[in-house]
């Protein structure tokens, strides 16, 4: 398999929420352990994040839920197959290239509509690695948020932890505005940029 393919693979794996050892899913990947190490620098580069546990019995495991991208069909799939459905003279040989057909047209189909909402979700996304990233390194984060009433306030603000609530992500953090702490909404931030300040 190609690198992507394995960094892909890798993170599947994790995503299953258990502990993967390095011996594990170097064998499971079919690659030596300094690959898997590889592996691992190349997932944080892109902003998700991989706890490592020490010890005989440490390894891998990710505390984050995230979406991977899946194979998709596209348009142009079902058409060539129709090419060869026109082609094909043996009845039981069209009939199997139609079913496929359908199978195909239906993936093409759901994909184009997951493919609207995972526009909404990669920012939240986008901000959810950020917060990630700021809780492990204790950096602070400068936000724009919007509040009802309110409206747009610029804070400055602590990350402590992430937290799901009514299928929506949100981050508990000590506000230095408010001199207290807070929960803040994913959706309800306009900007976020992660600053060099530990706190």
């Amino acid at each position: 398999m190609s690198k992507i393919s394995n960094v892909l693979t890798m993170l599947e794996y994790l995503s299953k929420g258990r502990k993967y050892s390095i011996k594990e899913l170097a064998e499971k990947l079919e690659v030596s352990p300094r690959m898997v190490r590889v592996y691992k620098d190349e997932i944080e580069k892109a902003g998700i994040y991989i706890d490592t546990i020490m010890g005989p019995y440490g390894g891998y495991v990710l505390n984050q839920s995230i979406r991977l991208p899946k194979r998709k069909f596209v348009k142009e799939d079902y058409q060539l197959i129709d090419k060869f459905i026109n082609l094909t003279t043996n009845k039981e040989d069209k009939e199997k290239l139609n079913l496929l057909k359908d199978k195909i047209m239906g993936v093409y189909i759901g994909s184009k509509n997951e493919k609207r909402e995972l526009r909404l979700m990669d920012e939240n996304l986008n901000k959810y690695n950020i917060f990630a990233r700021a809780i492990k390194e204790r950096r602070k984060v400068k936000i724009l948020y919007y509040s009802y009433g309110k409206g747009e306030l610029e804070r400055l603000i602590n990350p402590k932890e992430m937290f799901l609530f009514n299928n929506d992500w949100y981050c508990s953090a000590f506000c230095e505005l408010r001199c207290d702490m807070r929960h803040f909404d994913l959706k309800r931030i306009r900007k976020i940029e992660l600053t060099k300040e530990k706190f």
